[in-house]
């Protein structure tokens, strides 16, 4: 005998719409929460438009002063904007904004990665927290206080590193000193390092202690030393931190003004070596000449702020590039 069965599966049921969702999502939220999302959103959008009209000013003034340059604003070894005519150009302040950075970026990341691993890693904590107190207070000194220091202390100290440098390295030209004051880009770059060093080390310090514990451990677990638990853990995992606090690092370094005009010895030269006073910043340029610059020479050194801000928005763009390649070893995701 034959016994048929009725099949007691659940009819199936439709899914929701994407429409629906959003919807329900809607509806579930919280006023609060819309508010949140309101202010949020709306602070964003606020920020680009702040810098976008700064784009927008620097941009109409730039080119009305461009307008009335007779020579080339990109390559003229030359800044008289209240001349007749006037001729003025960057190349100079451009060649010593971007050396002196690279030095101070040359100098400054190392150490700051190695003091950030040696408190997180290598320090006792009755050492590692008096140490990263006082970088957090060296992070806190004003920019004029670095500039008195270097005048005062930093610059005539620095004969005895440039006669050494100048003996062991000036065949190569670059390190070349013909003696007098040491105050030159290599001097700011060296300043520059000090002053930016307290930034890189406490964010790099922040992101190595966010290194999940587990990872170090199974390093250790599988016979590693300290040194390669730090190659293939801890560095890999902050590796995106490290490019973020030195980016900052590099816009500080960019922008720095009072330190710079109190250190450096100011022309209108590019020189081979790196030991000889002269050359110039964007900053200390504009910092220099603004109080007693005429209209167009306002509207000129506008023009060269123009160019310090695309600089900067070209480093802060190729930092988040590099952040996004390297995703994988952030910390967010981990």
């Amino acid at each position: 005998m034959d016994i048929s069965t009725q099949s007691t599966a659940p009819p199936p049921t439709s899914q929701p719409s994407p429409t629906e969702r959003k919807r329900a999502a809607r509806g579930a939220t919280r006023p609060g929460d819309r508010v949140f999302l309101g202010l949020s959103r709306g602070s964003g959008i606020f920020l680009l438009v702040i810098m976008a009209a700064i784009a927008l000013f620097l941009s109409l003034r730039a080119a009305h002063a461009i307008s009335k340059d007779e020579g080339n604003f990109f390559t003229t070894f030359e800044w008289n904007p209240t001349g007749d005519p006037p001729v003025f150009g960057i190349a100079v302040l451009a060649f010593g904004t971007v050396v002196s950075s690279v030095i101070a970026m040359a100098l400054a990341v190392p150490v700051a990665v190695g003091i950030a691993l040696f408190i997180t890693h290598y320090a006792p904590r009755k050492l590692a927290g008096p140490i990263a107190y006082v970088i957090d207070l060296l992070a806190a000194v004003p920019s004029i206080v670095y500039g008195l220091w270097g005048i005062l202390v930093l610059v005539p100290n620095l004969q005895g590193l440039y006669g050494w440098l100048d003996d062991y390295l000036g065949w190569t030209g670059v390190l070349d000193w013909s003696g007098g004051a040491p105050r030159s880009l290599f001097t700011v770059g060296i300043l520059l390092a000090i002053m930016i060093l307290p930034i890189i080390t406490n964010v790099s310090r922040e992101v190595f202690k966010q290194v999940p514990q587990m990872h170090e451990e199974a390093a250790l677990a599988l016979g590693a030393t300290r040194w390669e638990v730090i190659r293939m853990s801890v560095l890999p995992f902050g590796r995106s931190g490290v490019i973020s606090a030195s980016m900052l690092g590099l816009g500080r370094a960019l922008g720095e003004t009072m330190a710079v005009a109190m250190v450096l010895s100011p022309s209108f030269d590019i020189n081979a070596s790196l030991l000889d006073p002269g050359g110039g910043t964007f900053a200390q340029n504009i910092a220099s000449k603004f109080n007693e610059a005429t209209e167009n020479g306002r509207d000129a050194l506008i023009a060269s702020g123009l160019v310090l801000f695309v600089i900067t928005l070209l480093v802060n763009g190729t930092a988040r590039l590099i952040i996004a390649r390297r995703k994988e070893f952030s910390g967010a995701n981990a």
